[in-house]
């Protein structure tokens, strides 16, 4: 039922042969290194079970893995670990009703970005400096960073992206050193969600991109605005009454067909159900994207077809399209755009699919 079109396209930014690149060095413990950890408290809307708000609540006071996160890539960037200045690429809005961004970045480099692999530490043993920080879970009841520890076995890793997309641009590698999943499941879902819930900023937001790859890693940074189809209009699909637990939603108007997934309160139950539905897809091969926003509380899902061996960035199924070239980005157009995204999308027949197996999930899951 899920095809394959013939679509060329060089500026793909994510390909599927990527999994040979990654299995060219091994998974290699951080023996020995010693780096900032951070604890995770108990004291959390995962660890209670429920999430008392549904958005972003904005606070004069920084959160501390926020201010951990931010210190330790700008001293990155500081110290020129960087392949270039993302803060200084030009940003427009496209002209035309759903206001994609465009940003000419002329130092992203394609093939740079797949060969940083940042979870295998043969390699990263070449490029430390790019290790930020760890992060694992405690028995404490409220957070804590240790300036300089040794990695634990089942700590979470933030690597910086030498080719940034946006400020803040890191990995988010799950699972620890020991426990490896071959494919995107609850667990890992939750870690991230954990990691977007603390740093409690509106404008940091976490990707990930279902690939052939041999371990699963997450993509994370930081937005100034909200990405086009954060404003796009939306219709209710499933959880019509507000104490369900869960809302899903299908996304209109928008040439990536995709869904939004909200928890009602209660985020264990949203990662629960939006894990349950990836694991169909990665089942059925079927290539996605995922976007969390809105710290935590909200999850986009772009099931996706694969496009002679190629798909779409979370970021780009977003509405960020990031151009190379100075003159396509000074050329760039709402139509464009449009056509290039849409040739991913799912037809009807596959998206209505994809939107039983979303219903059926979220009945059996919620109560």
């Amino acid at each position: 039922m899920f095809t394959v079109k013939q679509f060329e396209e060089d500026s793909c930014m994510l390909k599927y042969d990527a999994a040979s690149e990654h299995s060219q060095c091994p998974w290699m413990p951080l023996q020995g290194t010693k780096i900032p950890l951070y604890w995770l408290g108990s004291q959390s809307a995962l660890d209670n079970g429920a999430c008392g708000r549904l958005s972003c609540t904005p606070t004069e006071e920084q959160s501390l893995l926020d201010s951990l996160f931010l210190a330790q890539w700008e001293d990155c960037a500081w110290k020129g670990f960087l392949r270039y200045d993302v803060t200084a690429c030009e940003l427009k809005v496209i002209d035309g009703r759903r206001k994609f961004v465009g940003q000419l970045n002329e130092g992203w480099n394609l093939n740079n970005f797949l060969k940083q692999n940042p979870f295998t530490f043969q390699c990263m043993k070449k490029h430390r400096e790019l290790l930020l920080f760890a992060i694992a879970s405690v028995e404490i009841t409220n957070p804590e960073i240790i300036h300089s520890a040794t990695v634990p076995d089942d700590a979470s890793l933030v690597v910086v992206n030498a080719n940034p997309v946006e400020y803040g641009h890191v990995f988010l590698v799950p699972h620890g050193l020991n426990s490896l999943s071959q494919l995107m499941d609850a667990r890992a879902l939750e870690m991230v969600t954990r990691v977007a819930v603390e740093i409690n900023n509106c404008s940091f937001r976490v990707f990930y991109d279902y690939s052939s790859a041999n371990h699963p890693y997450f993509q994370a940074c930081y937005f100034a605005n909200p990405l086009p189809v954060e404003l796009m209009p939306v219709v209710t699909i499933h959880g019509r009454q507000k104490l369900e637990g869960l809302h899903i939603y299908e996304v209109k108007d928008y040439p990536v067909k995709a869904f939004l997934f909200i928890g009602n309160g209660n985020l264990k139950m949203l990662i629960e159900v939006v894990a349950q539905i990836c694991s169909w897809l990665q089942d059925q091969k079927v290539p996605y994207s995922l976007l969390i926003s809105d710290c935590g509380t909200k999850m986009y899902l772009f099931p996706q077809q694969l496009v002679v061996a190629c798909s779409l960035s979370a970021w780009e199924c977003g509405g960020y399209i990031v151009f190379k070239d100075k003159f396509e980005f000074d050329q760039a157009t709402e139509e464009a755009v449009l056509e290039r995204l849409g040739a991913f999308s799912l037809d009807d027949e596959c998206f209505s699919v994809v939107k039983q197996l979303c219903c059926s999930v979220a009945s059996k899951l919620v109560t």
